[in-house]
């Protein structure tokens, strides 16, 4: 008869050796199951990947060791070149009129004074005819003064009509400064005034004139045409564009980094390389919902007046002292397929290892090395995904 408590102690080592398979994540009782399980742990564990090549294929490569470059810190966004609507002014009559003629066009450049356009105004017409006549009263109360002193010097006349005359005379002169004061305002010089009063002519021809030096930038006058003060459109706009804005859309990360008086380069399609200099003159006051992107407005200086407004833009802003840091060649650096970074290194310019690395900057053809490599070991520059490709054992990666 069998022993119950040898029959339990079987029991418990089964149950044990169960378990230990299940904690190996071995198979029961199945040897090539657990071979290949190991051969699985050893190649998970084994991340050194190393690749010969013939002096064939090293001859086509480029190796160097690696160095330092330096990194310009900057941040660049996209944005349009506008006017800068700080000067640009939209020119209207100052008194209701029928346009009488036009002495510009959109493009043309105008100096400040120059004459945009002209109106015949009743207001200006009433107004030179009002200088006429205080004029006119004036040169009446001038005389009846003089005869009355005249008189009353000789012993005629009484001393009150001699002040009731010359105080008449004295409203007579407000009157007339007044007058030539309303005429004035219309745009008058004192030389055109002086000739209207001269001439006894009343004069209809408002001149409008430019109030900025600067480019017709919108024309909507034409003879003929009624205008009022402030009815838009306006008949002309003028824009100084020795000065542009570009308004630029930064991503939300970036906003900390921006802050109104930075210096920023500019760059437009139409010039290539050609770089304009300015700086930020308002950074946006909320985030744009929809975009998550943030308004900034930049003053770019154009002396020369190539910048048109609409044109595509990018600006660069440096947001901090520049980088000396180990760095490679772009080409160096091979993006595998999970998105990590890695390289090729040598010691003998035959075998080959690949180095896992973290990458930084990338500018001007070099790439910032943050992590994985130390100055002077060498890499390949040129030809590392050939390597790679061998390396995997990539079609066409034979020769």
């Amino acid at each position: 008869m069998i022993d119950g408590r040898r029959l339990v102690g079987a029991a418990a080592i089964v149950i044990v050796g169960l378990g230990a398979l299940w904690w190996l994540d071995l198979p029961p009782f199945s040897a090539p199951a657990q071979k290949e399980n190991r051969s699985r742990r050893a190649d998970i564990q084994r991340t050194k990947v190393e690749v010969a090549l013939s002096e064939k294929q090293v001859a086509g490569l480029k190796i160097a060791a690696v160095g330092q470059a330096r990194f310009e810190r900057t941040r660049s966004a996209v944005g349009n070149i506008d006017f800068n609507q700080n000067m640009l002014v939209q020119v209207f009559t100052p008194n209701q009129g029928r346009i009488i003629a036009t002495f510009a066009n959109v493009g043309d450049r105008v100096e400040k004074g120059q004459v945009l356009f002209t109106v015949d105004s009743p207001d200006l017409l009433t107004a030179t005819s009002n200088l006429i006549q205080a004029a006119g009263v004036l040169v009446l109360q001038n005389a009846n003064l003089k005869r009355l002193t005249e008189t009353f010097r000789g012993g005629g006349g009484a001393q009150k009509d001699v002040d009731q005359v010359r105080s008449d005379q004295q409203t007579a002169e407000g009157n007339l400064r007044a007058a030539r004061n309303t005429v004035r305002i219309f745009g008058k010089t004192e030389e055109e005034i002086d000739q209207i009063v001269q001439e006894r002519k009343a004069d209809s021809v408002l001149i409008v004139r430019s109030p900025i030096s600067g480019i017709v930038t919108q024309r909507t006058a034409a003879p003929g045409l009624l205008v009022q003060p402030g009815n838009a459109p306006a008949p002309f706009t003028v824009a100084d564009t020795s000065t542009m804005w570009m308004l630029a859309n930064v991503i939300e990360a970036d906003a900390p980094l921006l802050r109104a008086g930075q210096d920023v380069e500019v760059r437009v399609t139409a010039y290539g390389d050609r770089q304009f200099a300015g700086v930020i003159t308002v950074v946006g006051a909320q985030v744009d919902p929809a975009t998550r992107r943030l308004l900034v407005r930049s003053e770019i200086r154009d002396p020369d007046r190539l910048l048109r407004a609409g044109m595509f833009a990018t600006f660069t802003i440096r947001i901090a002292a520049p980088l000396q840091d180990i760095a490679v060649p772009s080409a160096a650096v091979v993006r595998e397929g999970d998105g990590s970074m890695s390289v090729w290194l040598t010691t003998d310019r035959r075998r080959f290892e690949k180095r896992s690395v973290r990458t930084g900057v990338q500018q001007g053809g070099m790439t910032q090395i943050t992590e994985g490599l130390q100055p002077g070991e060498l890499v390949v520059t040129d030809g590392a995904i050939f390597v790679s490709n061998k390396a995997f054992g990539v079609a066409g990666a034979s020769d």
